[in-house]
């Protein structure tokens, strides 16, 4: 009977929770069925049904493609200086509001850092690009006013990749800071007065407290962000590159647009799609491991 009556109270949360679990299936889980793609030499007109099924044909093509390791390797390297530079900014500029006591100022900065956060990378690329410009471009004049010759950041494969990263900064490192202020709020002031008693100045209570004390999420951040090794961020690339830093910023996403929608190479493309997804997969699967094993995180 208590049983009964518990149901019955968490009947409205499971109704609730009904219409989205229901878009999760549509969108999510029933688009899985076209993974077969990956193994078919697959015609739109026939079908999944009547493609020819060719095994593990596309991945070989795949593997065998001379921009493969490279494309890779772009993916890999970017995502990987996104994650670390995410990892670090964030901390020191959440550090820095914390040591404001002006509320005034502290909150005006973060709603400033916060605001690109908002913004497509339709809008933030067109801006990038008349910033970056390397005739009139605000950045390339300010070297010319210093006498170095223009730069062509967005044709350059030396730098196209560093203005993915620091862009990529420029546009979520105020949605992270929110994170680690939040755990600056749940370091018990005691032991910063303890530290005062004791002689500390900012410096020692800054890395004796405070760090300790953001560990947690830190690791826990650090850990879920290996999910994206495989991620460098498609909307991004999409907006700012072109065939002159192929060499440098065409990362498996791009390239699975180029061959899936303009090439019409469906089943490749599914193919390396499917990869990425495995790979992900257990990256996720193992950051999640880490961070339930070093920050005590569990997901339920």
């Amino acid at each position: 009977m208590q049983a009964k009556r518990g149901w019955l109270r968490e009947l409205p949360l499971h109704l609730m929770i009904l219409p989205g679990l229901v878009l999760v299936i549509i969108y999510q889980y029933i688009p899985m069925l076209g993974i077969a793609i990956a193994f078919q030499k697959y015609i739109p007109a026939l079908g999944i049904t009547g493609s020819k099924w060719i095994g593990l044909g596309n991945f070989k093509y795949v593997m065998d493609m001379p921009d493969t390791f490279q494309v890779l390797w772009n993916t890999i390297y970017i995502a990987f200086m996104k994650i670390v530079i995410g990892l670090i900014v964030p901390i020191v500029i959440s550090l820095l509001l914390n040591e404001l006591r002006t509320k005034f100022v502290k909150r005006g900065v973060q709603t400033l850092i916060y605001l690109p956060h908002f913004l497509s990378w339709v809008i933030l690329g067109g801006i990038l690009v008349d910033i970056l410009s390397p005739s009139n471009g605000i950045v390339n004049q300010l070297i010319a006013w210093f006498g170095w010759k223009p730069i062509f950041f967005l044709g350059d494969n030396r730098w196209f990749p560093f203005v993915l990263v620091i862009s990529h900064q420029w546009k979520e490192f105020g949605f992270s800071t929110i994170v680690y202020l939040a755990a600056l709020t749940s370091i018990n002031p005691s032991l910063y007065e303890a530290a005062v008693m004791d002689g500390a100045n900012r410096w020692k209570q800054t890395w004796h407290i405070t760090l300790p004390g953001m560990m947690p999420i830190i690791i826990l951040m650090a850990t879920l962000s290996m999910g994206n090794i495989l991620n460098a961020g498609f909307d991004q690339v999409f907006n700012l590159y072109s065939p002159s830093v192929y060499d440098s910023g065409d990362i498996i996403d791009t390239l699975v647009y180029r061959l899936g929608l303009l090439d019409a190479q469906f089943g490749v493309a599914t193919a390396i799609g499917l990869f990425k997804s495995v790979v992900s997969f257990l990256f996720i699967s193992v950051s999640y491991w880490l961070a339930y094993r070093f920050a005590n995180y569990r997901i339920f």
